[in-house]
């Protein structure tokens, strides 16, 4: 019985020690609401991609074997230089056939004119003599025929030198169908022939690789799918920040040129609209390649010296979790809201500046009502 009555004394000193023992605080990290920039941003919702302001795949107009490729992967070529030509002697022939019948033309009208001229000035001289009866008239009327056939024969030969020169723009134009030439300067991305191989051009409806590939890369932009719901607010103008992979821990600044006039509509992925960030001026070491993945963020929004929390402190209902008097325990407060992004948010009502909030929201145990020690504390930069 003795021993019934000691174990019952030991068990109830225990119970009672874990009684009155005093809840051990919760360790927290918090942060102090503060003043600074919030913007609204938008952001893309697959990849996008680095593009070229001009870009041609140049395919040839007709058929034939090629017979001289000017230019190879990487070169640098400028507007109007000649790339590829194929076997074209004959085309070539004919062109300077024409010009030399052009010359031809021009040489027998200036023979006619001149023959025009001479024989107009004698109708004066017969008129002149007819005057004074030095001449007859069956004379003048025989040098006013003459003088008319002759002019008509200056026209005549007038005409077909522009005959002749629309010939050579004929034979020119047919000459251009077997030469490949820069429509802008650029770097050539890709060459598909070889000297000696036949290059056929695209039958319609059947897509065959270019010739060549040329891009101008002195104008880039970026190109990524918007969600339909947040391209609503996006604008022509509007200030955006461009991050690629290839550029790791930078942001390069932009603002939105284009936004498409529809929504892609493909099958099995969100409805989207393009939009298109040029970039402002890069620096000397960053050199884009087109086809680099980006991503945009559009700020819609921005408000200066504003008080802000960060976002990873609002619970579910824009409530977050702040000391009370006691500053030991924790408690809910509701917040009204204004911009907000990934990192911060805009608080218009709800808390004071200097005002902490808990950002350690993964310790289950951090909740309204709790005893906490704050380890770790900050302002909200």
């Amino acid at each position: 019985m003795k021993k019934i009555i000691i174990s019952v004394v030991i068990i109830a000193a225990i119970a009672g020690f874990f009684i009155v023992k005093p809840e051990k605080p919760v360790e927290v990290r918090m942060a102090a609401a503060s003043a600074g920039k919030v913007e609204a941003l938008v952001s893309n919702t697959r990849s996008g991609t680095v593009k070229a302001c001009n870009r041609s795949r140049l395919s040839l107009a007709q058929g034939g074997q090629v017979s001289q490729l000017y230019v190879d992967q990487g070169d640098k070529v400028n507007a109007g230089d000649l790339l590829l030509e194929l076997w074209n002697d004959d085309m070539k022939a004919a062109l300077a056939q024409a010009r030399a019948q052009v010359r031809m033309a021009e040489l027998n009208k200036a023979s006619a004119c001149r023959q025009a001229e001479a024989d107009q000035r004698e109708v004066v001289r017969q008129r002149e003599l007819h005057k004074k009866n030095l001449a007859s008239a069956e004379q003048l009327d025989r040098t006013e025929t003459s003088a008319e056939i002759r002019r008509l024969a200056c026209q005549q030969n007038a005409a077909q030198v522009i005959q002749a020169e629309a010939n050579v723009a004929v034979q020119q134009a047919r000459l251009a169908q077997t030469q490949l030439i820069a429509p802008f300067a650029g770097i050539v991305a890709e060459v598909n022939g070889e000297i000696g191989e036949y290059a056929t051009p695209s039958p319609p409806g059947v897509a065959t690789p270019p010739a060549i590939d040329l891009i101008d890369d002195s104008c880039l932009y970026v190109r990524a799918p918007i969600d339909e719901v947040d391209a609503a607010v996006i604008r022509s103008g509007m200030p955006a920040r461009v991050t690629l992979d290839a550029f790791r821990n930078q942001a390069f600044t932009g603002h939105v040129s284009r936004i498409a006039p529809y929504v892609e509509d493909s099958e099995k992925q969100a409805r989207t609209v393009d939009v298109d960030v040029t970039l402002d001026t890069l620096p000397d070491d960053v050199h884009l390649l087109v086809g680099y993945s980006a991503d945009i963020e559009v700020i819609t929004a921005v408000a200066d010296n504003t008080l802000r929390i960060p976002s990873e402190a609002l619970l579910e209902g824009n409530h977050v979790l702040t000391l009370a008097d006691d500053q030991q325990t924790l408690k809910k407060q509701a917040l009204t809201l204004g911009l907000s992004n990934w990192t911060w948010s805009e608080v218009k009502a709800g808390l004071s500046a200097g005002q902490p909030v808990l950002i350690s929201l993964d310790n289950p145990a951090a909740v309204e009502g709790a005893k906490v020690r704050v380890i770790a504390s900050g302002n909200a930069d």
